[in-house]
Formats: C-alpha cells, sequence, structure tokens
C-alpha cells in the first residue's frame, strides 16, 4: 500500500472541477444527515406512547361497578373516569313488571249503563233492557264495566358523561347524555274475566250493524245454512220490533270523550271534531292500550356522592336527579289506533286521570339511588 501525493496545480482544470463538485456534495449530504438525525432525536423525544399519555391522565384506569335503583327501574352501570373532571357512564334499565287497575264503563248510545230519577233512585236503563235480551240471547251477561290492568314495559340502555366543575370538591356532578330502549313503555290489556262481556258486546253490534242496514239477523249462508232451510223456517225474516229496540238503544262499547279534530282512523273511518269516541272491542275480542313515547331520550341532570363507609374509597353511594326529554307529551294508543292524548278530550272517570297524568308530564322525572364498587 501506498499514498500517491499530487500537488493541486499540477491536475488539470477538469479534474480540479470535479474534485470541488465532490467534495461540496459530501459536505452538503453529510449536514442533511447530522439535521435528521437531530429531528429524529427531537421527535422521539416528544413522543409519549398512547396507554403512558393515559396513565398520566387518568382516563380509562378505573372502573367502577354499580347498581341503580328509582324511578327508570332497577338496573346496573359501568363507569370510567376520562380525566380529572370527567367520567363516562354506561349501562342498562329495566322496570320490574308490576300491575295496576283501571275500570273502563260501559255505555249504550253514548249513555251511562245506570240511569237515576231526579231523587237519585235507580230506574231501568237501556243497559238494563239490552243485558236482559243478550242473556236470553247469548246466554252471556254483560258487566257494566270492563277492568283492565295496566304494566309497564320500561327498558332502557343509557350514556351519560359526569362532569365534576370543582376542583376541590368531587362530590358534585352534573350528567349529560341519553337513554335509548323500545317507544313503548307501558301497556293495559283487559283482564280474563271481562273477556265473556267483551265478546258479548261484540255479538250485539253485530246484531246493530245488521238491524241498521235492515239485513236479516244472522249471516245464515256464510254459516252453511242451505236456502232449502232459510226459505223453509223464514230464517231471513226482519224481526222489525227486535230491531227497532237494538236501534233505540244505541251502540254499545265505552265514551270515552270526543274527538279534538277531523281524522280518518286505521281503520278507514272519518272521525269528526266534537263526535263521541265510543271505544269498542277488537277483532280479537279484546281492548288493548299501548302508551308510547320517543326511542331516544336525551338526559340532562345532577348528582351529589361520596363514600358509603367513611375511610373507604372503593365503596361509594350517590344520588342523581334529571329529566328524560321525551319530545313533548307521550302518546297514549287504543287497539283501533286511537291517541287519548291528542285525539280526544273531555275524558272522564279513572282512564281519563291517567291520561291527564301522561299529558302533564312533557319531560319524564328521573331521581336514582346508586351505589359503586371500585374494581380496580
Amino acid at each position: 500500500m501506498f499514498i500517491m501525493k499530487v500537488k493541486f496545480g499540477e491536475l488539470n482544470w477538469g479534474v480540479r472541477v470535479l474534485m470541488i463538485l465532490f467534495t461540496f456534495q459530501f459536505s452538503l449530504l453529510a449536514s442533511a444527515q447530522e439535521t435528521q438525525t437531530t429531528e429524529q432525536q427531537e421527535f422521539h423525544s416528544e413522543y409519549i406512547p398512547v396507554f403512558q399519555y393515559w396513565k398520566e391522565h387518568n382516563i380509562f384506569q378505573h372502573l367502577d361497578l354499580s347498581v341503580t335503583a328509582g324511578t327508570t327501574g332497577i338496573g346496573i352501570e359501568a363507569s370510567s373516569p376520562i380525566g380529572e373532571y370527567f367520567q363516562l357512564r354506561a349501562g342498562y334499565n329495566f322496570m320490574p313488571r308490576f300491575t295496576a287497575k283501571m275500570k273502563f264503563d260501559v255505555t249504550i248510545g253514548g249513555k251511562p249503563a245506570h240511569q237515576y230519577d231526579a231523587q237519585g233512585n235507580p230506574v231501568e236503563s237501556s243497559f238494563d233492557k239490552m243485558q236482559k235480551m243478550m242473556r236470553g240471547f247469548s246466554g252471556f251477561d254483560v258487566e257494566d264495566h270492563v277492568d283492565m290492568v295496566g304494566k309497564p314495559t320500561m327498558n332502557n340502555f343509557k350514556l351519560l358523561l359526569d362532569i365534576f366543575p370543582f376542583k376541590n370538591n368531587k362530590h358534585w356532578h352534573f350528567t349529560a347524555g341519553f337513554y335509548w330502549g323500545p317507544s313503548q313503555f307501558a301497556k293495559a290489556d283487559n283482564t280474563t274475566e271481562a273477556m265473556t262481556s267483551l265478546l258479548a258486546v261484540g255479538i250485539y253490534n253485530r246484531m246493530y250493524e245488521r238491524a241498521e242496514k235492515r239485513y236479516p239477523i244472522m249471516d245464515w249462508e256464510d254459516m252453511g245454512i242451505s236456502e232449502e232451510i232459510i226459505d223453509k223456517y223464514h230464517l231471513n225474516v226482519i224481526p222489525s220490533d227486535l230491531y227497532a229496540q237494538i236501534l233505540d238503544y244505541g251502540r254499545l262499547g265505552f265514551t270515552l270523550g270526543t274527538f279534538t279534530h277531523d281524522f280518518t282512523d286505521d281503520n278507514g273511518v272519518e272521525r269528526k271534531a266534537g263526535e263521541r269516541y265510543n271505544m269498542e272491542p277488537g277483532t280479537d275480542g279484546m281492548i288493548h292500550v299501548k302508551a308510547k313515547s320517543n326511542s331516544f331520550k336525551p338526559y340532562l341532570g345532577f348528582g351529589y356522592g361520596g363514600n358509603m363507609v367513611k375511610g373507604r374509597d372503593d365503596w361509594k353511594i350517590s344520588f342523581d336527579a334529571g329529566v328524560w326529554i321525551w319530545g313533548g307529551s307521550p302518546k297514549v294508543y287504543t287497539h283501533d289506533g286511537i291517541d287519548l292524548i291528542s285525539d280526544v278530550e273531555n275524558i272522564g272517570g279513572q282512564v281519563g286521570d291517567y291520561v291527564k297524568t301522561f299529558k302533564a308530564f312533557k319531560v319524564y322525572p328521573v331521581l336514582n339511588l346508586r351505589i359503586t364498587k371500585r374494581i380496580f
């Protein structure tokens, strides 16, 4: 190995230019590499892994499990902090299936089942006469009322964000979020004992419809009776006196007030404002009522909490108060599609009291007790 020394002045001008360019390019490359290395060092020094960031800022570092009870039912929750001032909660609530009874009074021709004279003594009414007639015709007694059994069907998923506004006081919190679940939150059906009366009501109203149209009392041909038998026994003879009685009595049903506006119901029947709403059994011989609201229910509220056991931070108790915003009054639909909240007014009796209660609540009040155990 040897080293060859060449004087710069002895080289020709072309070689000199190449050597200058090579030296300049090498200097730029070295400078760029040094700058890149510096930037990489600075970048890596500022980068913080996600889980490390969460740990430093107390995000999802704890898990709490809670049981709740209150006006939304009973439920379970899982919650975790997402910073110093926030907590995220998710859970599920359902209402236990308790029942409440209500009564629908029978009316005939829009009149009460029982009538009284000026002295308050009972007198024979159209209902009494119809009751005797139906007992002789069908063997069924039509009662003067029908009992209904109402029950809640409420169940909801919830996602809530608690905000702790005071740095040195973590007892108070404000909450925003939503509940989501089926739109139906309650229903009522007639009792089993009422089905006989409802069947008799259906039979009588069928006779009333045929009397209005001056049809024979039964559709004998549809029942499979031959024309020979129909003619022989004069089955198509219209019993004028019976029809006159039925038309005089009027239709049987449950008058629940008057219509608030003109509309056409689900069965294509035109309803006029001021006309009486005479609810009758459906094609299944029963009466159904369903209460509905929006499935999505925004929630706003506040709460207060603290240690359940003195000196132990892993057990806590808290109270929450707020409202569901369910977009105005709920809907209360009968089996024939009539909304008792917006379609009918002047509803009396026990049913009217329930309807007034539902109508008054534009929002649903929420009061809950929460007991919490920290898992980690």
